[in-house]
């Protein structure tokens, strides 16, 4: 491989753990970078290393702090077009102001939309996301987007704790996720239900009832994210009122944000299994609920495959 044709990975603040795991699986360094504040809170960034001509895949979610975390990543790509990057692969584990994808309401902005033209206009070539909230998000950029999906790395899990378990139910806590539910049964080979549910404003939702048989079954809520947790304890306790044997919950991205960590903690979910999407907060941490899947040897082979121009479609599953 010429010089000219080397991969770099950089990672931003956002979760550079991610970052070192996916380099680790790559067996290349994380490439150097410095991000730091101005006394006003303004981002500097220099790049430390050599860039021209070189593949170049900028791993940050778009997490928490959300707004510092998309200006780092605006900023370091800018940094490296400026420094004669050949290609700039955004990978985005996590894609923030993805919710609002579609006009809801009148007078009201399509942030998803907003986050994909500052990234192609800024330089970034390239997009490799995973679990977006929503698929249509894909065709609000004019450049290539692979979207990858946690599912193999949760279907693996609940294949091995649940194996010696024949009354294993999948749940969708909204009628969205049906699709993304309905293909994990098939895998599993499980049933399906679907929790209906009344959402009042953002971040509030009263569940219902359930549609499906979950009596005498371990039910399994699956979700793209965990925000509040407000839907998913709601929707346990539903389930148990109709007779499930025990809840368990999985998603993507454990955003777990304002009394999610109480709420978990105080609910009858017996474990919720996440992925390291998002770095998770000391209290998160500390938490016996939460289980914790990595998604490094997944991101690290699609970027592998990006920059040796081989197929990524086998990973959309």
């Amino acid at each position: 491989m010429t010089m000219k044709n080397e991969m770099k990975v950089f990672s931003g603040n956002a979760n550079p753990v991610l970052a070192r795991d996916i380099c680790s699986y790559l067996q290349i360094p994380l490439s150097e970078v410095e991000v730091r504040r101005f006394s006003d809170g303004e981002i500097f960034v220099e790049i430390g290393e050599n860039v021209r001509g070189r593949d170049i895949f900028v791993i940050q979610p778009t997490c928490s702090p959300v707004n510092d975390h998309l200006m780092e990543l605006v900023i370091m790509v800018d940094a490296l077009r400026r420094a004669s990057a050949r290609r700039i692969t955004a990978v985005l584990p996590y894609y923030g102001y993805a919710r609002q994808d579609r006009k809801v309401a009148p007078r009201t902005p399509i942030t998803a939309k907003v986050v994909a033209e500052m990234l192609m206009v800024v330089g970034v070539r390239r997009v490799l996301a995973m679990d977006l909230h929503a698929g249509q998000i894909q065709g609000f950029f004019n450049i290539p987007v692979d979207h990858l999906y946690a599912a193999p790395v949760l279907l693996e899990y609940i294949s091995e704790k649940f194996k010696q378990d024949n009354e294993v139910i999948m749940v969708s806590p909204d009628a969205g996720g049906v699709e993304r539910t309905r293909a994990f049964a098939k895998r599993l080979k499980s049933g399906l239900a679907i929790i209906d549910k009344r959402r009042e404003r953002a971040n509030e939702s009263h569940a219902m009832h359930v549609i499906g048989n979950v009596e005498g079954k371990t039910a399994i809520l699956l979700d793209d994210m965990v925000d509040t947790a407000g839907t998913l304890c709601s929707s346990a306790d539903v389930l148990l009122q109709a007779g499930a044997k025990e809840v368990y919950a999985c998603c993507t991205h454990p955003v777990l944000s304002g009394p999610a960590i109480e709420r978990i903690e105080k609910s009858v979910i017996k474990k919720l299994v996440v992925t390291n999407t998002i770095p998770l907060q000391p209290a998160a941490l500390a938490c016996q609920k939460i289980h914790v899947l990595s998604v490094s040897d997944l991101l690290g082979e699609a970027i592998q495959r990006i920059h040796s121009e081989d197929s990524v479609s086998s990973l959309f599953v």
